[in-house]
């Protein structure tokens, strides 16, 4: 969460009147290299939902996550459709392994009821750009902008993209 990615995406949001809530899952907050189980990961998003809801109840509440965040995320709501959740969105959603494309880490899209928004680099190795937009196509409430250029960090050579929200 004190990514300057993270940081500055907030700050961003903020600057536009729309609050965060941003949050660490286990395995970064004890420096651990591998990510957490899915059970685990789904707790703490579910944690973070109920803390948002609590501090914001008036709010819409949008979850949004970078990569294994935006994935562990879709995963808990796929699961849990009765949430207040109004929308989903990905920066960077890792479709597959970095040199073995496939779909399957999708799946659970199909699942969800709410609109998605996927914001996805032209070269990010974790979403061959060809598969992302099939399945964003396939997908009846989910929207794909193509960050040109980009990697999965929304580097684009000595230029990274940050993703300001206007008004």
């Amino acid at each position: 969460m004190d990514h300057l990615f993270m940081e500055t995406l907030a700050d961003s949001l903020s600057k536009v009147g729309i609050a965060t809530l941003r949050f660490n899952f286990p395995f970064m907050e004890h420096k651990k290299g591998r990510p957490d189980s899915p059970p685990i990961a789904h707790m703490t998003i579910e944690a973070a939902i109920a803390k948002a809801r609590e501090l914001y109840p008036k709010l819409p509440l949008f979850v949004s996550g970078k990569s294994f965040g935006g994935r562990m995320s879709s995963q808990f709501l796929a699961g849990h459709p009765d949430s207040s959740v109004k929308g989903i969105i990905f920066y960077g959603f890792p479709l597959h392994p970095s040199g073995k494309p496939s779909t399957e880490r999708a799946d659970h899209l199909k699942e969800l009821k709410i609109p998605m928004l996927f914001l996805q680099g032209s070269k990010d190795t974790l979403a061959t750009w060809a598969l992302i937009e099939t399945v964003s196509e396939s997908l009846r409430k989910a929207a794909l902008i193509k960050l040109e250029g980009a990697d999965h960090s929304f580097k684009a050579g000595k230029k990274r993209y940050y993703v300001f929200v206007g008004k």
